[in-house]
């Protein structure tokens, strides 16, 4: 499905221009990103065995595109986002707190409903911060996000005058809002139409608290169990004119401690999952505390280049209808 935009929309680069300015947005935001956090780059898998219970199983209902091994006879997974990989990893490569890794992350996503913004192929920064116990507060998290978010802003200048035919700009300023709060703002829309709502208004905004179910019953979106705190946790979107709607960038937090980990669990009727490996690690205080999140290469690219269809960033499968669609729109798809 495509997401409406304006029809007056021609591409400010050129395929080739796009391409160059693809590595320029890469290469920039992974060096300030990796400054502003003190990360590490390292190497990290396409495939895990389902049996250790360290891929990403998102909300919850998406399927991991799997395989059986010929040499052992194993399941193996497609990893769907690092999100504890990464954790596990802090622990053997020995860092400290406030030092940490990122790495670059490929991922296969078979039940992604595809749009302007999302595609069944998933490029992104997964990283990951060791902290301290007493680090696990709202305070460090606004802090990092305000890391994150100056990071982008100066990538985008940067862009900007490299390519001056881009004019948009990102702002440093950051509006936080807990989930909670923007409901009440917004009580008869939807959890899309409030992110709209707020996005619009303040620009940059990280909604606080995702998980755990609102006033009305329902959280403002699904997050998986196991690895973030639902308390300290959230998502980096911004308002983008190109699309007329709140992108999100990045979705982080602060990660369960053993009673968050049991608590969600058991909220979210997976207890089951205490089975494996890595939440046995997390309930014996095995791993260290640890703040993470991943960040889209592709989508920072599209709004960095002020694109409108993810397409025109990466290289995926397309709905043959609306690769005509966009044909006939002039959006030139890689």
């Amino acid at each position: 499905m495509i997401h409406s935009f304006s029809k007056k929309y021609v591409p400010l680069l050129n395929l080739l221009e796009t391409q160059k300015a693809i590595k320029l947005v890469k290469d920039s935001f992974e060096r300030k990103l990796a400054e502003s956090l003190n990360l590490t780059r390292v190497s990290a898998p396409l495939v895990v065995y389902e049996k250790s219970g360290l891929n990403d199983h998102l909300t919850g209902v998406e399927r991991p595109v799997s395989f059986t091994l010929k040499a052992n006879g194993e399941v193996a997974e497609v990893v769907q986002s690092l999100a504890k990989w990464k954790r596990m990893a802090l622990g053997k490569y020995g860092f400290r707190p406030r030092d940490g890794l990122y790495t670059d992350m490929n991922a296969l996503r078979k039940d992604e409903e595809l749009d302007n913004l999302h595609s069944i192929y998933v490029d992104q920064w997964d990283w990951e911060q060791c902290i301290e116990k007493c680090d696990r507060n709202l305070d460090y998290l606004r802090m990092t996000v305000r890391r994150i978010v100056r990071a982008l802003a100066e990538t985008k200048a940067l862009v900007n005058r490299s390519f001056p035919q881009l004019k948009m700009e990102f702002s440093e300023d950051v509006f936080f809002i807990t989930a909670e709060e923007l409901q009440r703002l917004y009580p008869e829309m939807t959890p899309e139409e409030r992110e709209n709502a707020i996005a619009r208004k303040h620009g940059t905004v990280f909604i606080i608290g995702i998980g755990w179910p609102l006033e009305d019953g329902r959280p403002h979106d699904l997050r998986a169990p196991d690895y973030d705190d639902w308390n300290l946790n959230g998502d980096i979107i911004l308002w983008y004119e190109p699309l007329n709607k709140a992108v999100e960038l990045s979705s982080m937090g602060i990660r369960v401690d053993g009673a968050s980990l049991f608590r969600q669990l058991e909220a979210a009727g997976a207890l089951d999952k205490l089975r494996y490996p890595f939440h046995q690690d997390i309930l014996h205080e095995l791993l260290p505390h640890s703040i993470g999140g991943g960040i889209g290469q592709s989508r920072l690219c599209l709004v960095m280049l002020e694109k409108v269809h993810i397409g025109e960033v990466q290289v995926s499968l397309w709905e043959e209808e609306d690769l005509k669609e966009l044909e006939k729109l002039g959006i030139p798809i890689l």
